[in-house]
């Protein structure tokens, strides 16, 4: 990652701290974990403000968490025009594939592959296994 660009990002934001680490994260309320160098470490520390900035804690469903994502690259989308960064869209919508496959796979029923709905406290439930 470009250092005066990294530079720029702790200036803007001084209230935020920014630690290296295995992979990069937003560990609320105010620290961002930038990861090992990829080819787009920027996109992705600028996705880690936008969960800080869109002030994202905590998720209960699976539902929440994706639209927490979505709106971190979105804010992303935003930073990424002041700074002059170009977004891969690409990139992007491989990132929240993953998203989107875990919902899905999380979401099956293990006892007959159907897909469960989640209830707000988290817990998932197969229409045809569990008796309503």
């Amino acid at each position: 990652m470009d250092a005066t660009f990294l530079a720029k990002i702790k200036s803007n934001y001084p209230d935020f701290k920014f630690v290296t680490g295995a992979k990069f994260a937003f560990r609320p309320p105010k620290t961002i974990v930038i990861g090992p160098e990829e080819p787009e470490d920027a996109s992705l520390l600028l996705h880690e403000l936008g969960h800080a900035l869109s002030l994202h804690r905590d998720f209960n469903t699976g539902a929440k968490r994706l639209k927490m994502e979505v709106e971190a690259w979105e804010k992303a989308r935003e930073l990424a025009s002041q700074y002059g960064i170009e977004m891969d869209d690409e990139m992007i919508e491989g990132e929240l594939d993953t998203y989107r496959e875990w919902l899905h796979q999380k979401s099956r029923c293990k006892k007959c592959g159907l897909t469960c709905f989640q209830t707000p406290d988290g817990s998932y439930h197969c229409p045809r296994c569990e008796n309503f």
